[in-house]
């Protein structure tokens, strides 16, 4: 990153929590990664380190981004907008962004297709990527074991408890079936494959594994097969 200009730092405007907004960019690829703020001593770091430090509003304490998950963001480059009042970085990011795993926080389409006035909330990513997303940061939670994760407390509490889970989730999931509840059944089924990818990382069976025993059944030329 080139060197810091003290000029342009001194007519930065933080306002009057004395946080100034700070958009995120991948680098290399140019996606948005996220929308966070910066206080002075965040920004004095972050040109230091050459990594993102901000301040969290709902927390009241300063992060560093990746310091429990190892998502680090390496800084390329800081820009400044023609106001001096929001900043943009251009980071080369070590892992996802956003906390659930998302490799941006923008991921959910307030407006679709071009429809005017539509306010759905859209998912478009391929129900594979989100998997694998997914499955990389419960391996990742397992590597670090994060205080206060969910995820690294199962696998603190071992496998019985994993099994207990997914028995448990199983359940729940053919209950809301049988209630014919489309909500619950979203939720019980997204709970359910989550703790089978916490099965799969702490057995250490790779998802590539799963995914090519699920091609094969796919490629099966009759449906006399499927049974097995």
């Amino acid at each position: 990153m080139e060197t810091v200009n003290p000029n342009v730092l001194a007519r930065l405007k933080f306002d009057d929590q004395g946080l100034i907004p700070a958009i995120v960019q991948d680098a290399s690829s140019g996606e948005l990664l996220t929308l966070a703020y910066m206080t002075r001593e965040t920004l004095e770091l972050s040109l230091k380190h050459r990594e993102t430090y901000f301040w969290s509003r709902s927390r009241q304490k300063l992060w560093h981004k990746g310091e429990t998950s190892g998502n680090v963001q390496k800084i390329e480059r800081i820009e400044v907008d023609c106001d001096g009042d929001a900043l943009l970085i251009r980071v080369h990011p070590q892992g996802p962004a956003c906390h659930t795993g998302n490799s941006s926080c923008f991921f959910t389409e307030l407006v679709a297709g071009g429809e005017p006035g539509s306010a759905e909330l859209q998912h478009p990513e391929r129900f594979s990527t989100v998997v694998e997303r997914l499955f990389h940061v419960i391996r990742q939670r397992k590597a670090s074991m994060p205080e206060g994760s969910y995820t690294a407390y199962l696998f603190s509490k071992g496998l019985d408890k994993i099994l207990k889970k997914v028995g448990e989730e199983s359940a729940e999931t053919i209950i809301a079936a049988k209630n014919h509840s489309r909500r619950e059944l979203i939720l019980e089924s997204s709970d359910l494959i989550y703790h089978l990818l916490v099965l799969l990382v702490n057995e250490g069976l790779e998802l590539d594994e799963v995914i090519a025993e699920l091609d094969r059944r796919a490629q099966r030329p009759t449906a006399a097969s499927d049974a097995g």
